[in-house]
C-alpha cells in the first residue's frame, strides 16, 4: 500500500478531522482515507447536453414515437387575465 505524508496541516483541519472520524467511530487515518476514496470517484455526470438530460427526464411520457400532435383548429385562444 502507498504511504501519503501530508505537512503544513491547520490544527484547526486536524481538529475537524478528529472530530469527523470520531462521529464516524473509525481512527484519523481511516477517515482519511474515506474521504480521499470518496474524492476521487468517478462521478456519474451527464453524458449530454442540457436538452439531451432534460429528454431523459422525460422519456416515456407523452407522445410516442411516431404519434402526432392532435390540431387544436377552430379553438378561441383567450388571452390571460391577472385580475
Amino acid at each position: 500500500m502507498a504511504q501519503l505524508v501530508v505537512r503544513n496541516l491547520d490544527e484547526e483541519v486536524k481538529a475537524r478531522l478528529r472530530r469527523r472520524a470520531a462521529a464516524h467511530g473509525r481512527s484519523m487515518e481511516e477517515e482519511v482515507r474515506a474521504i480521499l476514496r470518496d474524492a476521487v470517484k468517478e462521478e456519474a455526470g451527464p453524458k449530454g447536453g442540457l436538452g439531451t438530460e432534460i429528454a431523459a427526464l422525460f422519456r416515456g411520457i407523452g407522445l410516442r414515437e411516431g404519434e402526432e400532435l392532435p390540431e387544436l383548429r377552430g379553438y378561441t385562444i383567450k388571452p390571460v387575465s391577472f385580475d
